[in-house]
């Protein structure tokens, strides 16, 4: 394998993928675009009569949504660490794929996340064939797992809907086993390069957290986690960087924006944090009160629709009563004057 290959090879298909075309963006900015229009796409189809303040104290802001998915993602995680018989490290990356692609273009309003996130798991553990029955997954939840099930497999053909099909996830698990193996194999004063691996896995379980899926490649996501891990070591793969991965002409061209990705991943990664308690629990309020108005309002609307179809009909009913009466009797008449009824004067 030549020097400039390494990357290509740990990430395999992922430059031709749909993630690559569909799912991966320029930058975060383009991110907070799609889910600021989700957010006001909800809020007009549902608020378009109220003023802005009463839209901002009945519906949830962007920034507010945000907090709130931040919170699920947490849930999300612990779901997935807990989760029995213990799921592959790919079925979690890919979980938080979907849930980040899903609410790009919906609302958490519309759409509640502690329902998605399940159907999320669910549909990964299928993708990434991680066989576990319904029973057995609706195991892993607290409360009524009937009623789980019934929502898990209503949402999961509306989550491959919004994620347009394209279910094939390219996660950095194994670009991260394509650099250990290359370091072992091409950086001999290294010396056990396997103490790297917890220090990478916990950086990369930080990043779920964050948008960097959305915006880099798997194999950057994983260099990004082995340079994070050698400083926490305190070794120094840079040269391993510059002359193993970059050493020609032609991978020099691209090694500063490598190192740019780089460190912008990691800055993203260290500034994860949850988001404040104490506003989590009004949001959630806020965010039932809200979903709770509008399915009120809706299954009124809904009865006065089925109120004026009834009406509607009934008038058909009777309408069509009527011609069928007019139809018959014609039908009678003119029976009786081509076959007239015995015992008819007609008959003698």
């Amino acid at each position: 394998m030549n020097k400039t290959s390494l990357l290509s090879f740990v990430d395999q298909m992922y430059p031709s993928s749909s993630q690559k075309k569909y799912w991966t963006f320029r930058d975060e900015s383009d991110l907070e675009k799609s889910r600021y229009e989700a957010n006001r796409r909800f809020v007009l189809k549902h608020g378009a009569n109220m003023s802005e303040e009463q839209q901002e104290r009945f519906f949830l802001t962007p920034n507010e949504e945000s907090l709130l998915r931040r919170q699920y993602e947490i849930q999300l995680r612990e779901f997935c660490r807990k989760f029995q018989p213990p799921m592959p490290k790919s079925v979690a990356g890919t979980s938080f794929h979907y849930f980040k692609r899903f609410y790009l273009h919906n609302s958490v309003m519309e759409y509640h996340p502690k329902e998605i996130l399940v159907t999320c798991v669910y549909l990964a553990c299928k993708v990434e064939e991680f066989n576990v029955s319904i029973s057995q997954f609706v195991g892993n939840i607290r409360g009524d797992r009937e009623k789980a099930s019934d929502i898990i497999l209503n949402n999961e053909l509306l989550l491959m809907q919004q994620l347009n099909y394209h279910l094939t996830v390219h996660n950095p698990f194994r670009p991260v086993e394509g650099f250990l193996i290359d370091i072992k194999t091409r950086c001999p004063n290294l010396k056990d390069p396997e103490r790297l691996r917890p220090g990478m896995e916990e950086f990369l379980d930080r990043c779920l957290w964050t948008d960097a899926c959305l915006v880099y490649s798997p194999s950057q996501l994983a260099l990004a986690a082995l340079l994070h891990s050698t400083s926490k070591v305190q070794e120094n793969l840079d040269s391993y960087v510059t002359d193993t991965l970059f050493g020609g002409e032609k991978g020099a061209d691209k090694l500063p924006g490598l190192v740019e990705a780089v460190r912008r991943i990691r800055s993203m990664a260290k500034a994860v944090e949850p988001p404040p308690r104490d506003r989590i629990r009004p949001l959630e309020k806020k965010l039932e009160r809200c979903r709770n108005t509008i399915k009120e309002q809706e299954a009124k609307k809904n009865k006065g629709h089925r109120d004026f179809v009834d009406e509607e009909d009934e008038l058909e009913m009777r309408a069509m009563e009527e011609r069928n009466d007019r139809s018959a009797r014609s039908s009678r008449q003119g029976t009786e004057e081509c076959y007239p009824l015995q015992n008819s004067p007609g008959s003698q």
